[in-house]
């Protein structure tokens, strides 16, 4: 079977250098007042600009063959707030194979378990809603509570029911499949979800389609906004318009990237957006997990700041979830008559026969004629061994794994072969090396594995909802906190930028917010007065280092400031301290805490 493949959004969309002077198709967003909105399209259109989207206190429109500074003179209107490129916006996520038989029965992803969503039960009485920004949610596949989805288009994307790609489908899959006795079960099952299509048929959009998108989902009265999609470039316009939507006690949820540098990607770089990384199922950070760094400024005023690297992580290497009808790929496979764990590669149909070793298949071989050809990873490509196989006369191809774990392969976008070939893992060699036959089938399914942090962005934005219905008086930063305070730490001791705090998990988090109430202060409710934020300014004046501090939102008469854990201060709640370090080098993390109190701002590291 024939599948097509996720690009993957910062190796297609770093504009870089680029995106200084000349939009992405030349594609830019125009901030106005509302009631003088008709007055400025009208404008753009005389000066040859085409109006691509409207939203509100903006629009976006396409000036061909023109940079940024030609269109801002152009459209240097007393009207007009601001003119900045319109970003574009990929889906982030690669294809596996699908492994496994949902088809006939119902299977918890693994994430479930490593996560513990299966400890914590939803509560659907909660009102918890969802709103999917991605390539849609298509309507051929059972394994949703359709009564509780809704859904809205962007410009020429067509309908958010019809699939625009599998990647939207197993987005939605994952945070919400229904718990039905059928396919997979999702991290919140049977969740409200609001559904925007935002990708059109080549895969991409705008940052001015999420900014839009982002309105829609509070009309939707969503509380999480997930996006497993982003880009290279901030927009101002895209980052108010999630920051509004968390001031009004929204969560939004967004993947690191794909691409295993330090580049940050956006939306998830911006403050107001959880940052999510992706890990495998044995706890290991997955290599193509991108992780940028906390830092901020430069020299002197270098801060951290965890709200611009990631946060958290969940289970995103060979996800299991939801697909359009028949997209996906089954397979199966047994020696002798016992069965096999396999992934598909490609090419549906059934081959039975004698089993025969071909070793790296790097050549046509007589003896193959007839049977299924067991073969060996490495050397030469996939397609070729299969293809070489084939030419043999071989029905089918088992392709054994050179290291430990399964084989997730594809035979390529120019596979010219038409017998089922699977991958088996290194573990299961000698059995097939002693067995005398076998048989390989692939059929299409309904459901199949995707690996990327898009995977782990709506495991995250599902458990979220999860734990958010057991605590519906709280705010989207209050869970966002939950998570990060109860997360596993895995990797480097610590917060670190691979995982974050480390992996989520449901039922800690849950038990977190029963025990501290939703500020984490033992049950005041989630009053928003609890939350306390902090900046920090380091600089060194004659050779001695000193810390500016400013704070707000502590309740208390008196603060308590904590230099690397340590309390080093009890002082005025005035909103400012200075902490005089001397000559020092060196990395320094503060926190500002209510007075002898747990209600505190996160960590600012300040280095020298």
């Amino acid at each position: 079977m024939k599948k097509t493949m996720i690009r993957s959004a910062v190796a297609l969309a770093l504009l870089s250098g680029a995106t200084q002077s000349m939009a992405a198709d030349d594609r830019y967003i125009i901030q106005v007042d509302n009631d003088k909105k008709g007055v400025v399209k009208a404008l753009a259109k005389k000066l040859g600009g085409e109006v691509n989207m409207d939203s509100d206190g903006f629009f976006a429109a396409t000036f061909a063959g023109k940079d940024l500074a030609t269109v801002k003179g152009l459209l240097n209107n007393p009207h007009v707030k601001l003119v900045e490129a319109d970003q574009r916006r990929y889906p982030m996520g690669v294809y596996n194979d699908d492994l496994g038989d949902p088809m006939s029965q119902q299977l918890t992803p693994y994430a479930v378990y490593q996560s513990q969503a299966n400890q914590v039960t939803f509560n659907a009485n909660a009102g918890m809603k969802v709103c999917v920004i991605d390539s849609g949610l298509d309507a051929s596949n059972p394994d949703f509570n359709w009564g509780a989805i809704t859904g809205d288009n962007d410009s020429g994307t067509g309908n958010w029911f019809d699939n625009g790609g599998p990647h939207g489908t197993h987005v939605a899959g994952t945070i919400g499949a229904a718990d039905n006795n059928i396919g997979v079960v999702g991290m919140a099952p049977g969740v409200d979800m609001h559904i925007i299509k935002v990708f059109n048929a080549s895969g991409w959009g705008y940052s001015s389609d999420l900014a839009h998108a982002t309105n829609l989902c509070s009309q939707a009265g969503a509380n999480i906004i997930s996006m497993s999609l982003g880009g290279g470039g901030s927009n101002s316009i895209e980052s108010n318009a999630f920051a509004n939507f968390t001031a009004a006690g929204g969560l939004v949820v967004a993947a690191a990237g794909n691409d295993g540098n330090s580049v940050r990607s956006y939306p998830a770089g911006y403050p107001s957006v959880m940052m999510i990384g992706a890990n495998d199922a044995d706890n290991n950070i997955a290599t193509f997990s991108q992780f940028p760094s906390c830092t901020s400024g430069r020299g002197k005023n270098v801060t951290e700041d965890e709200t611009i690297c990631v946060e958290v992580t969940a289970g995103g290497v060979d996800t299991l979830s939801t697909y359009p009808a028949g997209m996906a790929a089954f397979a199966s496979a047994s020696a002798d008559g016992v069965g096999v764990e396999v992934s598909a590669m490609e090419n549906t149909g059934s081959a039975a026969g004698d089993l025969y070793f071909m070793g790296t298949a790097e050549a046509t071989d007589s003896g193959a004629a007839g049977k299924v050809c067991l073969i060996d990873r490495g050397v030469i490509s996939f397609h070729d061994k299969v293809a070489n196989c084939e030419a043999s006369g071989g029905l089918g191809a088992i392709i054994v794994n050179n290291e430990p774990g399964m084989l997730y392969g594809t035979l390529g976008d120019t596979n010219s072969t038409s017998i089922p070939a699977v991958g088996t893992a290194l573990e299961d060699r000698t059995a097939l090396m002693a067995a005398t036959s076998a048989t390989v089938t692939i059929s299409a399914s309904d459901y199949g594995y995707m690996s990327g942090t898009s995977m782990a962005t709506p495991a995250v934005s599902g458990i979220a909802a999860l734990v958010w219905s057991n605590h519906p008086e709280c705010t989207g930063t209050d869970i966002r906190n939950a998570l990060k305070a109860t997360a596993d730490d895995q990797g480097a001791a610590g917060k670190d930028v691979y995982f974050g705090y480390g992996i989520v998990k449901a039922a800690d988090a849950d038990a977190y917010l029963t025990a501290n109430g939703c500020g984490g202060d033992g049950g005041n409710g989630g009053n928003p007065g609890t939350d306390v934020t902090l900046d920090a300014n380091g600089y060194k004046s004659r050779g001695d280092a000193y810390v500016d501090l400013s704070w707000g939102g502590a309740a208390t008469s008196m603060v308590d400031i904590y230099r690397n854990g340590q309390l080093i201060t009890t002082t005025a709640n005035d909103n400012a301290h200075t902490d005089s370090l001397g000559k020092v080098s060196g990395s320094f993390g503060y926190q500002v805490c209510e007075q002898g109190s747990s209600v505190c701002s996160t960590t600012v590291t300040v280095s020298f």
